[in-house]
């Protein structure tokens, strides 16, 4: 019988951590301390949640598209782990709500709920009493425990929910969360093998303000630009948040997701994705299972001939974007240049 995994907090360090460690530094260091609260130190992004109209559905979907085992269950929520875990893609069910991507997981090391919720009351996200959702509300944190492991669910600006845990955090057991037993394997080896987690695109009625609120509290710093939209960097290595204006709807939402992979191919993958039924999009609009290509030009901090941005739509029309590990949002052709 295969052990039980238990996944370990990695020893990593951020962009801004790394710059305020340098000597030349150290009075930048101080005076920043002096005029705001601390950041919470994120090592980048660790899980997403959808929220699916079908459980079964969907996990066939993911599985057979990407061969993702089962690292965990929680009642009805599923687990898959991605590439060697212990970051995840998770399914709910959506309910009475419509489909969506419901929130995602920053990972923090060295976790410790008290402290988390310090620091988080320094930036004025107080802890909730009660009230609807994950979080409770804008600028609120709610803590839950499952079966004695810790979660911490906090709201941001817009209400958007955000899930802070330790990096080693897989969904299972213990006070870290991160006891996972053997995984379920997927029932075939999938057609694409993801890497990892890229980035998130959010619509937000005031960019320019959520920047600011994840700048302060969790760090975050700019990675590149596209056009005039700053990319929020997550963490210490590609990972990115970018925030853009809601339109006339008005409305906070994840727009789309994006996983990373090796040896990313364009056509390769459009293969891969037609073998299963999503087809090419063209002028038809949203729709579900379809797939498309978004050449970002250099007015966008793409490459001079284009960096090729590919995406799909799942069995209940949610976005996913796919690209090469490299792949900071920045320019040439696989989108790796940034500053």
């Amino acid at each position: 019988m295969s052990e039980p995994t238990t996944y370990r907090t990695g020893d990593r360090m951020t962009r801004r951590s790394l710059l305020l460690s340098l000597p030349a530094l150290a009075l930048a260091r101080r005076l920043i301390a002096e005029e705001q609260a601390a950041p919470i130190v994120n090592q980048g992004i660790h899980q997403i949640t959808l929220a699916v109209s079908d459980l079964e559905r969907s996990l066939d979907f993911y599985q057979s598209l990407f061969g993702m085992p089962v690292q965990a269950r929680n009642g009805r929520t599923i687990i898959l782990r991605i590439g060697d875990g212990p970051h995840f893609l998770a399914l709910i069910d959506a309910g009475s709500g419509p489909p969506r991507i419901d929130h995602f997981g920053l990972a923090v090391d060295d976790f410790d709920v008290d402290r988390v919720l310090g620091s988080l009351a320094s930036h004025g996200v107080t802890e909730s009493p009660g009230g609807d959702g994950l979080a409770g509300g804008p600028m609120r944190v709610r803590r839950t425990m499952r079966s004695g492991t810790p979660e911490l669910h906090i709201g941001d600006p817009n209400g958007l929910v955000i899930q802070l845990q330790d990096s080693s955090y897989c969904g299972g057991g213990g006070p870290l969360g991160n006891e996972c037993g053997p995984a379920e394997p997927a029932p075939t080896r999938g057609s694409i093998s993801l890497r990892g987690m890229s980035h998130l695109t959010i619509n937000v009625p005031d960019p320019n303000a959520t920047n600011a609120f994840f700048q302060s509290v969790f760090g975050m710093d700019t990675q590149a630009y596209q056009a005039a939209s700053p990319l929020m960097g997550a963490g210490p290595g590609v990972h990115f948040l970018m925030f853009i204006g809601t339109g006339a709807s008005g409305t906070a939402r994840i727009g789309h997701a994006c996983f990373n992979l090796e040896n990313f191919n364009v056509e390769d993958i459009q293969g891969e994705l037609e073998g299963h039924g999503i087809t090419p999009r063209g002028r038809g609009g949203a729709a579900p299972l379809k797939h498309w290509i978004s050449l970002r030009m250099p007015n966008r901090g793409g490459a001079t001939e284009g960096t090729p941005e590919l995406y799909f739509s799942d069995p209940d029309g949610i976005s996913i974007q796919l690209q090469d590990v490299a792949y900071c949002g920045g320019g040439g052709y696989l989108g790796g240049v940034c500053d």
